[in-house]
């Protein structure tokens, strides 16, 4: 191939990568994307969002190490505290009918009781780090690592609970949120961003 054939071919591809920007810029600064919870995403960008979320998950929980004790009672007993109290109005519960937040979350939050495909380590993290343009909150910026192993030990259980079941478990609990925090460590800034 000439030297002027391969700028030319060199230009072709410049030329396309400057008008797909183009008319990315002008589609994004346009507001032709209706970004409305109300309204599905397309195909195409409903695939990307859960697959940039999916592999950035699965990318940054792969070395984290899950606590030998998550079979532990009281773990599992303050994780169902902390689950009834932070996580079933968008997450559900057995038995529990869907809720106004639930139903107009987009995308629609899980509903854990049905299990998830995530490992505990990655459940850790999610609920560590929250996702973005979710919904989903950085729990790490207000509960520690262990109250974060106690939720992820609370939902390995939860998929098996039975409505009744789960009311008992959430009866077991600590009496309140502030009770369950009460003999944690204080959070310094910065230690959400571990992890």
């Amino acid at each position: 191939m000439k030297k002027w054939e391969r700028a030319g071919i060199a230009g072709i591809i410049v030329g396309v990568i400057v008008a797909v920007a183009g008319i990315a810029g002008a589609l994004i600064y346009g507001g032709f994307y209706n970004v409305a919870a109300d309204r599905p995403h397309t195909r195409f960008v409903y695939w990307l969002a859960d697959t940039v979320r999916d592999r950035s998950v699965e990318t940054r929980a792969a070395g984290i190490k899950k606590p030998s004790n998550l079979e532990d009672p009281q773990r599992i007993s303050a994780g169902a505290g902390l689950y009834a109290e932070m996580c079933s109005g968008c997450h559900l519960a057995p038995g529990m009918e869907k809720t106004e937040i639930s139903q107009g979350l987009y995308p629609r939050a899980p509903e854990l009781a049905q299990g998830t495909d995530l490992t505990p380590a990655e459940e850790f993290w999610t609920i560590k780090h929250g996702i973005k343009m979710s919904g989903m909150a950085a729990w790490g910026k207000t509960h520690n690592d262990t109250l974060i192993w106690d939720m992820v030990a609370f939902l390995q259980k939860l998929p098996a609970l039975s409505p009744a079941q789960y009311k008992a478990a959430v009866k077991s609990a600590p009496e309140d949120h502030d009770e369950m925090m009460r003999d944690m460590p204080a959070m310094k800034s910065g230690d959400a961003a571990h992890n």
